[in-house]
């Protein structure tokens, strides 16, 4: 049994209902909120191991609910997957970009739900096993959501301290820009892969000593990125 704590907020008392009974059903904890300001209160108070948000709610929709969450240091690191009837590319990419690690569209089969939600958590447990790595004049905290060079702190973005971490995770490896795509953005990006080189070139100027000459990660032509040994 899996028993990872789930928080639902959405104002469909018929959807709480199916999602509370099938998380319940495969060992899930699932509790929820029927607006965004009392998701966000639970969110603080309870801890969830994810929570699955709904856009349009009462009092305060969900990707403002998304961004508070993701802003506070205590509720940072809980992984998100927005529920929504809203299927327009806009909508999904604003909730991903504000740190939403998945997106799941209304109508949907509560069996993807439910893989999306190992898959998430899986994900998620993975990467918090370790916390701290150093490397070089480079001190990361996967907790913190921190990076230090040479003692001073760096200032990333989610996106790019997301990408930073992976590509540290899989130190070695070369990791091609698809892959990058779908693990920090959460989904496909119908082969858009000008986003990753973007962030990797911001990511250079903030972390590199020279970013036309990189001592961390590497262009693999053709293929992606990997961090270097």
């Amino acid at each position: 049994m899996a028993g990872e704590k789930i928080l639902i907020i959405d104002d469909e008392l018929h959807i709480i209902e199916l999602l509370k009974y099938n998380l319940e059903a495969n060992g899930y904890k699932a509790f929820y909120a029927l607006n965004g300001k009392e998701g966000l209160r639970l969110a603080s108070e309870k801890k969830p191991d994810l929570i699955l948000l709904d856009v349009m709610l009462p009092e305060m929709d969900g990707f403002d609910v998304c961004k508070e969450i993701k802003k506070n240091e205590d509720t940072s690191n809980i992984p998100i997957i927005m529920l929504t009837a809203k299927s327009e590319e806009f909508d999904k990419i604003l909730g991903l970009e504000l740190g939403a690690d998945d997106y799941i569209t209304k109508p949907f089969s509560i069996r993807e739900l439910l893989a999306r939600v190992k898959a998430v958590l899986r994900r998620n447990n993975k990467q918090a096993k370790s916390n701290v790595v150093y490397i070089h004049d480079l001190k990361l905290d996967f907790d913190k959501r921190e990076v230090l060079k040479n003692g001073i702190k760096v200032d990333l973005t989610l996106k790019e301290f997301e990408l930073l971490k992976l590509l540290v995770l899989n130190k070695g490896k070369v990791l091609t820009r698809d892959f990058l795509l779908d693990k920090v953005w959460g989904y496909e990006y119908y082969g858009e892969t000008r986003t990753v080189d973007v962030h990797v070139r911001h990511l250079r100027q903030k972390i590199e000593d020279d970013d036309k000459n990189p001592k961390y990660i590497e262009t693999v032509r053709g293929i992606g990125y990997k961090f270097k040994e």
